[in-house]
């Protein structure tokens, strides 16, 4: 009988390792061999110079097996400590496995330090493994992330051009088989099934430099005002790209436990606002391309006000007899309207469609508005009137940007982009080349201390401003009616004034206090941009003389 036992028994082995191994090897690879995803590395977003603005670190998240965990009461102890030495709640977190004891998969932490998961890791504990994964860092944080957008736990793309290039930045997991022992830690790798792809860096047309510059002019400006919010937007002239692009209030992308849905927004893409006095360049342009009025044409203003309609239009004092570059510098309601209701509606409608505005810009960036412009078939006199001083039809703040870009361009129309272009990118004439000239050629009064121009505290030392004020009342979308209380400041412009490099938008929302023009509360931010902008760019000035002066005061002072 033990002869016979014996016999039985040396049978069955050579039967289950030599004839029929393969139970026992898929029994064996069931519990030692996976297939493992290999995580493919999300591009990196950088700008015009390589610097970064969104890089992929390799990081670990742990989880357990719930049955497995289970199947150890021995061990609740050492995991209870171990869970509260990475700030989670051992009470509620032991309460959640038993919950999920039918489950095999249940995340602990994710996106852990490496070091700091392998000495969690390290206690040996059964159940418990890593995966491997990949986090996102902003390096400029709150300064960029309207532009640059985020990610969300899984490494895809929620916000701005992460969404925008997602298909572009992701990249294509790979797999492999590996031999694994019972704490999940890898001890061979079997095979290579596939190789992981990484995504495509995106390269911006952003310059981080100028960009916190923007950054920090506007959230200084809309803190000191005590706005509501505020946008700044920079395009290149010979480009279109946009160089910088800012909104506040704003939110850190690496910390977003403060996250609300108003800092969320790009305001600069998505915000409808009305111009205001920034369109009077366009009912200018509109009024000289009719040929019923010239630079030299004089418009009467006097007294000050005239009814239209039921209407009162009123400037805040009696201009007299303008030209229409005084009409720009001054920003006279009662001329720009008088301008309006000699030619009608047809002719400002036709430039403002001209210049981009009630058309996507076609940037690609999710959300993007096109703006309202109009298209009754009847007009009242006050819309006519109102249309040249900029109520009636609403722009997004780099529509407004765009616009201006045309008189820079001398009248050609460029596409705006996200992405850093090799060479001058062509456009289209959608003005007149000397007529576009002789507009911008005005605007520079509304900079001009000796015209009194509303829109000085925009100038720059060394360098000629070409732009235009603006104010409008702040229209309430709840009460359906304007907040007559409370305003929207703007300033848009280009510098230098005869070899434009950039043009520059600001818009600050419902800024408190005494001021709150656009001359007086966007025109001091225009200012400091542009100045960065100059220095940054090593633009050549165009107002030597003054260049000069400052070097003397400078080379005096150090004299003194």
């Amino acid at each position: 009988m033990i002869v016979a036992l014996l016999g039985i028994i040396a049978w069955k082995v050579v039967d289950l390792q030599v004839l029929n191994n393969t139970v026992l090897k898929r029994e064996g690879d069931a519990r030692t061999v996976r297939n493992d995803v290999i995580v493919a590395t999300r591009g990196n977003i950088v700008d015009r110079n390589g610097e970064p603005l969104a890089i992929s670190t390799p990081v670990q998240s742990l989880w357990l097996n719930p049955k497995e965990v289970l199947n150890h009461p021995e061990q609740a102890g050492s995991l209870s400590s171990a869970l509260a030495a990475i700030d989670i709640n051992p009470e509620y977190f032991m309460q959640r496995i038993a919950e999920s004891a039918s489950r095999e998969f249940m995340y602990i932490k994710r996106r852990m330090p490496p070091a700091e998961a392998q000495a969690f890791l390290g206690l040996g504990l059964d159940g418990v493994y890593a995966q491997e994964e990949y986090k996102r860092y902003y390096p400029m944080g709150e300064a960029a992330v309207h532009v640059v957008g985020i990610t969300n736990a899984d490494d895809v793309g929620q916000e701005g051009l992460e969404l925008a290039y997602e298909d572009v930045l992701k990249g294509t997991p790979g797999s492999r088989q590996v031999l694994k022992d019972r704490l999940g830690r890898i001890i061979r790798e079997v095979k290579l099934n596939a190789s992981a792809e990484p995504g495509q860096d995106v390269m911006l047309a952003m310059d981080s430099r100028l960009q916190y510059v923007a950054y920090r002019a506007l959230k200084e400006a809309v803190a000191q005002r005590q706005a509501v919010a505020g946008t700044a937007t920079v395009l290149d002239v010979a480009t279109g790209e946009i160089l910088a692009m800012v909104s506040q209030p704003s939110y850190n992308p690496n910390n977003r436990s403060t996250l609300t849905s108003n800092a969320q927004k790009n305001r600069v893409m998505v915000d409808l606002m009305e111009p205001g006095s920034t369109a009077k360049t366009f009912a200018v342009t509109a009024a000289l391309e009719t040929g019923l009025f010239d630079s030299a044409s004089i418009v009467d203003t006097s007294p000050g006000w005239f009814r239209v309609g039921r209407m009162t239009v009123k400037d805040p004092v009696n201009y007299g007899q303008s030209d229409l570059e005084r009409i720009l510098a001054k920003s006279s309601q009662v001329g720009a309207s008088k301008l309006a209701l000699a030619m009608g509606e047809a002719p400002m409608l036709d430039v403002l469609a001209r210049v981009g505005f009630g058309e996507n810009p076609g940037t690609g960036f999710p959300g993007e508005t096109t703006g309202v412009l109009p298209t009754r078939s009847r007009w009242s006199k006050e819309e006519v009137a109102t249309l040249a001083y900029g109520y009636g039809f609403q722009v997004t703040p780099l529509q407004l940007a765009r616009a201006y870009l045309v008189y820079a361009n001398d009248g050609v129309l460029k596409p705006v982009t996200f992405l850093k272009q090799d060479k001058p990118v062509q456009g289209e004439q959608v003005i007149d080349r000397e007529l576009a000239h002789t507009v911008a050629g005005m605007l520079k009064a509304v900079v001009s201390e000796q015209a009194g121009g509303t829109g000085i505290r925009a100038n720059i030392p060394s360098y000629q401003v070409v732009g235009k004020s603006g104010t409008t009342w702040f229209y309430d979308v709840k009460q359906g009616a304007y907040d007559t209380s409370n305003f929207v400041s703007h300033f848009a412009g280009f510098v230098p004034a005869e070899d434009p490099e950039v043009v520059i938008v600001v818009s600050i929302q419902q800024p408190q206090g005494d001021e709150y023009g656009g001359g007086q509360v966007a025109a001091p931010v225009f200012s400091e941009i542009a100045e960065g902008a100059m220095r940054i760019l090593g633009v050549t000035p165009d107002k030597p003389e003054e260049a000069l002066s400052g070097i003397a005061l400078v080379n005096e002072g150090v004299r003194q």
